[in-house]
Formats: structure tokens, sequence, C-alpha cells
């Protein structure tokens, strides 16, 4: 059986030469980054060139970038920080409903301890308004925190246009660029950024390792408490092979970046437009036009999303009904429920994330299997012989 990976946006392969790159940090190279003889000068270097790598992506300063475990512990960083290292006594976050759990569920945490957050609704396209980010905005406003693109849909959020509204009322301004960075072009400096998550193993490096760009002279009390590693920013010792593969994995993403993008952007429109031409009561979910070149999130109506997610699976195809993080809750996509879809119909949408090593025998084999799935779980669907009956 020939197996098509199509859930890119939960994590991506390891490209051979991150691999490689990480290798000698795990049998020969393995000082510890703060050791001043050889072994550790090797490891800090390495460290170093990583940083540089890194922070050429997306156009920041190397002394800017940290060094995290991941895209959660940016997040988590980046709102714990800039609210603990605030002195006010009212405090205030402005973030969105779509965001992804590791900004979400950190809010929720900060709301516990004392913190007002809120949370700007979306529409149906799955795209924040910058007009209702400024109403959101209060004198004790201390951080506005909005992904670059959701995970789920793919949609591109404004963040320029809310850069403008953080700078010019001296507010923090962070985004999740998990989903973002390696895949299309990112610059902190046009964003108006001054703090970025970002992950490793979305771009084709290794899981356990992401970065938290800081812009200088930002105010951020560190998550962890322990040695003066990554500048005071982080605690622990360096994961050095994870933080060589990111920026193996970075030097190579923006290397491809422009080639790729054309390339998964048409294999993507090719696997939508077979899909939206061969299957009736379908459709695509969020704004068609300002999204990840990635990402496609389909609605099919009449079926169970989970037995959809296995019947492909069982052919050979990998995609997936949502965040994988997500993955066993019994509630529909707060995403979905969030641009105004139905329980069922979020039930019933599908992902299918794209990324550099898919070709386009992938998608031949996608568009050949899937009406086939679609049909068949129609089949045993009484609702949809509901609805066909009730139509004739």
């Amino acid at each position: 059986m020939r197996r098509v990976y199509l859930d890119n946006n939960a994590t991506t392969a390891l490209a051979p030469e991150v691999f490689e790159a990480m290798k000698p940090f795990w049998l020969e190279d393995y000082g510890n980054a703060s050791s001043i003889h050889w072994y550790g000068q090797r490891a800090k270097a390495a460290v170093e060139t990583a940083r540089e790598q890194v922070a050429k992506l997306i156009q920041a300063r190397p002394s800017e970038i940290v060094f995290t475990s991941g895209g959660t512990e940016a997040d988590n960083a980046a709102l714990v920080g800039i609210l603990e290292a605030a002195h006010a006594e009212n405090k205030h976050i402005v973030t969105t409903a779509i965001e992804h759990h590791a900004v979400l569920h950190t809010a929720q945490a900060l709301e516990k301890k004392g913190v007002a957050v809120t949370y700007v609704r979306v529409g149906a396209s799955g795209i924040v308004d910058p007009a209702d980010v400024e109403r959101a905005l209060r004198p004790e406003t201390l951080l506005i925190s909005v992904m670059h693109a959701n995970n789920e849909l793919g949609t591109l959020q404004p963040l320029e246009e809310i850069g403008r509204l953080a700078r010019e009322r001296d507010i923090y301004f962070h985004t999740d660029a998990v989903q973002t960075v390696g895949k299309i072009p990112v610059n902190v400096e046009k964003l108006g950024v001054d703090l970025l998550s970002l992950s490793a193993h979305k771009l084709h490096g290794p899981k356990g390792v992401g970065a938290l760009y800081v812009r200088k002279g930002t105010i951020l009390r560190s998550l962890l408490h322990g040695g003066h590693h990554e500048r005071d920013r982080r605690a622990g010792t360096e994961n050095v092979p994870g933080i060589v593969g990111l920026g193996r994995a970075a030097e190579l993403a923006g290397a491809h970046l422009e080639e790729a993008g054309r390339r998964i952007l048409a294999l993507r429109d090719r696997l939508e437009e077979g899909i939206l031409r061969a299957v009736p009561l379908c459709a695509v979910n969020g704004d068609r036009a300002r999204r990840l070149p990635t990402t496609t999130n389909l609605r099919f109506d009449y079926i169970e999303g989970e037995g959809f997610v296995i019947a492909m699976d069982l052919r050979g195809v990998a995609c997936a009904t949502g965040a994988a993080c997500s993955s066993g809750s019994l509630e529909p996509s707060h995403v979905l429920s969030a641009i105004g879809l139905r329980p069922e119909q979020a039930r019933s949408s599908i992902r299918f994330s794209l990324g550099r090593f898919n070709t386009d025998e992938d998608i031949d084999v996608a568009l050949e299997i899937l009406p086939k799935v679609v049909e068949r779980l129609r089949a045993v669907s009484p609702h949809y012989k509901t609805a066909v009956t009730s139509e004739k």
C-alpha cells in the first residue's frame, strides 16, 4: 500500500539534511554548551550558529532568539513572562477565540490568577478584524496575542495592522507563528511583533525544540528558574542536538521558501478543486484567499470526521479532523465553532495539510480514494438518507 501523508500541520517529516547535522552532537560533540572546555565550546559554537540561522529566517537579531522545548513553552513563556514582569495592579490581555490551546489555556490559567482576558471573536472567514481588537483594548492592556496563521483553517491574520495598534498604545504584541515560520516569509519588523513563537517540528526539524523571539528591550520574566542559560531568559541545559536541528531546518526552509511555496500551493489547489468537483455537499471552511498555501479545511456533510480519518488511514492516506493536540476530545473544534459551524458541521470537517515532501502522485492517490470513502460513509448515514429522500 502506498502511504500518503497529508497532516503536515500536526508535524512534518525530519529532513535528511537535518538528521545528518544533528548526528555528531549525539555521538561526538556531546559537550554541555555552558562548559568552558573544548567539548563545551564546540557545543556552544553550534548553538550560536543555530541562533543565527533561526534569526535570519525571521529577520531578527541572533541575540533576540531564545531556544525552548517547543511552541507550547514559547507561548507560555511569552504570555506568563510579560504578565509576571509587569508591576501594574490591573492586568489585561487581548487574544482571539481561535488561538491554539497553548495560548488559550495559558490565558485561562492567568485568568484564575486575576488577569483579565478578552477573547476577540471572528466571523465565518476565520480572520480577526483589527477594529475588534482595537475595541477590546483598555488602559491596563499589557499584551495582545494573535496567531499568525490558524492551525486548523490556515487563515492568515492581519498582524501588521494589529502591530500598528500595539505600537501606538505601547502594548506588547505576541504572535504564535508555529504554522507560518518556514512556510511563508516572516519578518518580525514588518509584522510589528515583540514576541514570536516557533517550533522545529513544523518545518522538517526535530520534535521537542522551538524558539521564542524576544525583541530587544522587551521586559520578560523567565518561566523557568535555575542557571543563567539563554541570557537569563530560559534556565536549563541546552538541547544541543535539537537546537542544531532547528537551525539547519531553518536554513533549509529559507533556501526552499519561494520554490516550495509555489509547488505546495499548486498541489493544495489541485487537491481542493478535485475534491470539490468529485464530492457533492462539500465546502471549504474559512477564507479561501487569505490563508497558508499548505492548508485546506473541508466540510463533508453527513459524515463523521473521526470515521473518515480512520477510513482514509486504512487506505493509506493520513489527514486530520483538527489539531493533533485535541485528538480524542468529544467536543467539536473550538475554531470551527468560532466561525459559526454547527456541532455536526464541525464534526464533519477535515483538515488536509501539505509539506515540502508531498508530490503530485500523493494528490492522485488521495483523489482516487477520497470520493469512495465519502460515498461509503454516507451510504450508512441515516441523516444522509433522510436528506436525500426529502430533496426528492
